[in-house]
């Protein structure tokens, strides 16, 4: 098995190209104010057409307005969408394109079930629950509240970095991983060393 990697946040062209080359499946693009990963869509636009054949761009939201997401995909082309608030599944099928669902993990809610409720999405990533934080927080979560069988391609989350990554396959098996802050200098300033290593980390996961 390979574990696909997302490296989030990008806001450089250059950063993710380096990603990119290094052997990253996709890259994630902020769409989202508050955010110090926010990158404005013109900026968004030179990346995504910069990156080379295979490697997918993956446009973020966290309830936005529809013609906001629309406007996104007009003018960038993403390859995916990636809704990461309350988004009802009716909002994120109504732009007709490929879309993965994010959700805080709490020891009250009951994963099987919400991932039900996406059952078209493409995967469903699963991220710290942080009050107040939408995402990105470099907090991780009690893997174990992770059901053995889900219903949608797993894309874990949460505090990832080269020291736990690998602890992290083995113990939850992901169809992908997804890091942002654990390859960062700063906030939405990606390591090119640090993504490097995070991505041999998971190649080698299951060597």
């Amino acid at each position: 098995m390979r574990t696909r990697i997302k490296i989030c946040g990008f806001t450089q062209v250059d950063a993710a190209l380096q990603a990119a080359q290094a052997g990253a499946d996709a890259i994630g693009l902020v769409f989202y104010a508050p955010s110090p990963r926010n990158v404005e869509m013109v900026r968004a636009r030179e990346i995504v057409e910069a990156l080379p054949a295979f490697v997918s761009s993956v446009a973020l939201f966290v309830d936005a307005e529809a013609d906001r997401v629309q406007a996104v995909i007009e003018q960038v082309r993403p390859s995916l969408l990636q809704f990461h608030g309350d988004e009802s599944p009716a909002y994120c099928r109504q732009f007709r394109l490929p879309y993965i669902k994010a959700v805080r993990v709490r020891p009250s809610l009951d994963l099987v079930q919400y991932a039900t409720r996406f059952h078209d999405a493409q995967g469903i990533l699963l991220d710290a629950f942080v009050p107040g934080e939408a995402g990105g927080t470099g907090h991780s979560f009690d893997w174990r509240l992770i059901p053995a069988e889900l219903p949608l391609p797993l894309i874990l989350s949460g505090g990832l970095d080269v020291k736990n990554i690998a602890a992290a396959i083995h113990q939850t098996h992901p169809w992908a991983v997804d890091v942002s802050s654990g390859v960062e200098v700063s906030k939405g300033i990606k390591d090119a060393m640090k993504v490097a290593q995070f991505i041999e980390e998971v190649s080698n996961a299951y060597r």
